[in-house]
């Protein structure tokens, strides 16, 4: 990973070193493992990541597991697959926030020994009534008054489980007429009779995240604690936090915007949705905004990272184009990808003037853009797959390529011309009879006529059948937070985001690849061998880049 710029983070760090030379920058990622991590997490873990080795600091990876209703093993597991492949490896080290439960209550009793907590009867309906609202103040909960030694004793049934869920919570004694309405005796604890998946049942209490996330970074050293926007309004909760449990060494916490993408959605939640009501392939289908999804796709860490830095670090909200995130991959795969050929509308081509049975080879670059390229040998037989839309019997004005009477050159290797056009019962076009000018194997016509179209091809004797998947943008709407009223999410999937095509032609080179290997299909795009189907290829991303390049 490339050192990112000098961004307003920095310059808060960089004033920090310069009042205390001595100190030494920390900082996490704490994921929820209550879902895959997507593209905008991978912002988090390169902001985090890259400080931290940019001041020769630590990274931490801390699994926020504070809610057992919703968390996994198989989450967390994915959670740490995703880091290790991007190349952020925890220098820090690996940290569960349930690691911190005893901890934390042991806090909250001091909390309440104090008199900076207590435990409420209110529900969670009755708690949103007496919040108030934005314009309004709210008011104090009847039992907001209840002495430390009656806290002491409901906060110790709470935790024996002595409650039904729901029926109390531990909250801060703060300020219900604060305008800000994180600060209005929030919730810190609550009842939940569910297993954690680590804890088992040890535990019927649990605390949120407001409250445990500040203990959490403080236990760990953390320096800065980097996280996105929207917790802007949760940070003088977080300051209350740190200082009335009474950490010498404070962490801070500073926000930047969240990584919005045109066409996707980074809701964990409603991406959950897409996986269990079947409407995508998993966690990992190609189209998903998810890391693993981006990985089968055969999108690549540094690309990732690129786009990542790219779209920069600010404070203010905005939405990057996909295009920028496409440009990045087909930049790289430019100059990593070996060339191949692909036909993936085969449409049979017999040359009826070239020999029954013979092979011969022709030697095509594996990176003609490069100097030092290798060769591959690619055979030729009588009989060949050029792409269906390679041929027109009615073309448009200015078409190159074959038509009835016209002539191509077979990519490296002869020009033909199209003498007859075969069709079944139906009139589809099944199969183009042609002669080739045997002196142009290697070379142009003798007699110096010039043929301005070139298609790619396949021997039919030699070719591999493969699947191949093609890949739309998942969602019709350019921006998702536009969604007009009344309207959801699902009104606007994109029913044609993934066309599959049976049968398609590869050359032999391609009948035994890796998982993950990627290539260029001449005059396709770029591709990558599917990593849980077998014999099947998905397109990363055309060969045409709309996005503006650099001046």
């Amino acid at each position: 990973m490339e050192e990112i710029k000098t961004n307003f983070i920095h310059e808060i760090i960089d004033r920090d070193l310069e009042a205390n030379p001595e100190l030494k920058i920390h900082t996490r990622f704490p994921p929820e493992p209550n879902g895959y991590l997507h593209i905008g997490s991978a912002k988090a873990i390169w902001i985090n990541c890259q400080t931290a080795k940019k001041y020769g600091g630590l990274f931490n990876l801390r699994y926020d597991d504070t809610n057992p209703s919703k968390e996994d093993t198989e989450y967390v597991d994915s959670i740490y697959e995703d880091l290790r492949w991007l190349g952020a490896e925890p220098t820090g080290g690996i940290f569960y926030g349930s690691d911190y439960f005893d901890r934390c209550y042991e806090f909250a009793l001091k909390l309440i020994r104090q008199g900076d907590a207590y435990v409420c009867d209110l529900s969670a309906d009755e708690m949103r009534e007496y919040r108030g609202t934005l314009t309004e103040p709210g008011k104090d909960s009847p039992y907001r008054n209840r002495t430390v030694e009656e806290n002491l004793e409901l906060f110790e049934r709470m935790k024996n489980g002595e409650f039904p869920d729901g029926a109390k919570t531990l909250r801060a004694k703060i300020d219900m007429s604060s305008p800000n309405m994180n600060m209005r005796d929030p919730a810190i604890y609550r009842i939940v009779h569910t297993d954690h998946h680590r804890q088992g049942n040890k535990y019927c209490i649990y605390p949120l995240y407001d409250y445990a996330h500040p203990i959490q970074d403080a236990l760990e050293g953390i320096t800065h604690s980097l996280c996105s926007i929207e917790f802007e309004n949760h940070r003088p909760l977080y300051d209350w936090v740190v200082e009335h449990v009474g950490f010498e060494r404070a962490p801070h916490q500073y926000e930047f915007a969240r990584l919005n993408v045109t066409h996707t959605v980074m809701s964990k939640r409603y991406l959950r949705y897409l996986v269990e009501n079947g409407l995508v392939d998993g966690w990992d289908d190609p189209r998903m905004p998810t890391l693993c999804g981006l990985r089968r796709r055969g999108y690549t860490p540094s690309a990732i990272f690129d786009f990542v830095a790219r779209a920069g670090v600010a404070k203010a909200y905005s939405v990057v184009d996909y295009e920028l995130l496409e440009h990045c991959i087909r930049e790289e795969l430019n100059d990593s990808a070996a060339r191949r050929i692909a036909v993936l509308r085969p449409l049979k081509l017999v040359i009826t003037n070239y020999p029954e049975g013979k092979t011969e080879y022709f030697s095509v670059a594996d990176y003609p853009q490069k100097e030092d390229t290798t060769y591959r040998q690619i055979p030729f037989t009588r009989e060949v797959y050029i792409d269906a839309d390679d041929f027109s019997e009615n073309p448009p004005p200015k078409f190159f390529r074959l038509k009835p009477g016209g002539e191509v050159r077979l990519m490296g290797a002869y020009i033909v011309k199209c003498e007859e056009v075969v069709h079944d019962d139906e009139g589809n076009v099944v199969e183009i009879r042609c002669t080739c000018d045997l002196e142009t194997g290697n070379g142009m016509p003798t007699d110096g006529r010039k043929v301005k179209g070139t298609i790619h091809w396949l021997s039919a004797d030699y070719a591999v059948d493969a699947d191949v998947r093609l890949f739309d943008h998942l969602f019709t709407i350019e921006n998702v937070a536009d969604i007009p009223e009344g309207k959801g999410y699902g009104d606007y999937l994109n029913t044609d985001s993934v066309v599959a095509l049976k049968g398609c032609k590869l050359e032999p080179t391609l009948a035994d690849v890796k998982d993950g290997e990627r290539f260029q299909f001449v005059r396709t795009g770029y591709f990558v061998k599917d990593s849980k189907y077998e014999n099947t290829f998905n397109r990363i991303v055309g060969l045409k880049d709309s996005y503006p390049k650099k001046a």
